[in-house]
């Protein structure tokens, strides 16, 4: 209970505890940012296959 104390009253632990948050902030919107340009360029594949006449 102290260890959770110090976490949330002092100057380094709030620091602390900012970092964790924005750490874990970062790899959900890295990862987001990366599924959504994956599948971005999957489409624009697809898309320039099918106009070749190609399937895949």
């Amino acid at each position: 209970m102290h260890a959770l104390r110090d976490f949330l009253t002092t100057d380094y632990g709030l620091l602390s505890l900012a970092v964790i948050v924005v750490t874990l902030g970062m790899g959900v919107f890295y990862t987001r940012y990366f599924i959504q340009h994956i599948r971005q360029d999957e489409a624009a594949e697809r898309a320039r296959l099918a106009a070749a006449g190609l399937k895949k």
